[in-house]
C-alpha cells in the first residue's frame, strides 16, 4: 500500500471539460449502440414509474410511465430498419411487457389501440 493520498482533480480541469475529447468519443460509439442504450433507460425509467422496482408504490407515476412508454414506442418503431431485427426484436418485447403493465396496472385501463405507444404499435394484447 501506497502512503500518498489520492491526487483531487485539478479544479481549473474541472470546471473546464475537454469537449473535443468527449465529442471524438462519442462519434466513435455506434449508432446502434447509443439508440439501444437510450431506449434501456427509458424502459428502466418507464418500469420504475410503474411500480415495477424495489419499493415500487413509492415510485408510481403512471403519467410519467405513459411519456416514457410512449418515447419508447416512437423510438423502436422508427429505429427499427436501422438497427436490424437482431436489436429491435428484443426492444419491441421489452416495449410490450411495458405496455401490458401499463395496462394492469391502471385503474381505469385504455381502449385497446388507445394505450401508452399503441399508436405505434397497434393494440396490445396480453
Amino acid at each position: 500500500m501506497s502512503d500518498q493520498t489520492p491526487q483531487q482533480p485539478d479544479a481549473a480541469h474541472a470546471a473546464n471539460p475537454d469537449f473535443d475529447a468527449m465529442t471524438r468519443d462519442i462519434a466513435e460509439v455506434p449508432a446502434v449502440e447509443v439508440i439501444t442504450t437510450v431506449a434501456v433507460h427509458l424502459m428502466s425509467s418507464a418500469a420504475v414509474n410503474l411500480g415495477l422496482a424495489e419499493e415500487g408504490a413509492a415510485h408510481k407515476d403512471l403519467d410519467e410511465a405513459r411519456k416514457l412508454i410512449q418515447a419508447l414506442a416512437g423510438l423502436v418503431t422508427a429505429s427499427a430498419t436501422e438497427i436490424g431485427s437482431y436489436h429491435a426484436a428484443p426492444l419491441r418485447d421489452g416495449l410490450k411487457s411495458l405496455q401490458l403493465a401499463f395496462r394492469e396496472a391502471s385503474v381505469v385501463p385504455d381502449e385497446p389501440g388507445q394505450g401508452p405507444g399503441e399508436k405505434y404499435t397497434g393494440p396490445v394484447h396480453g
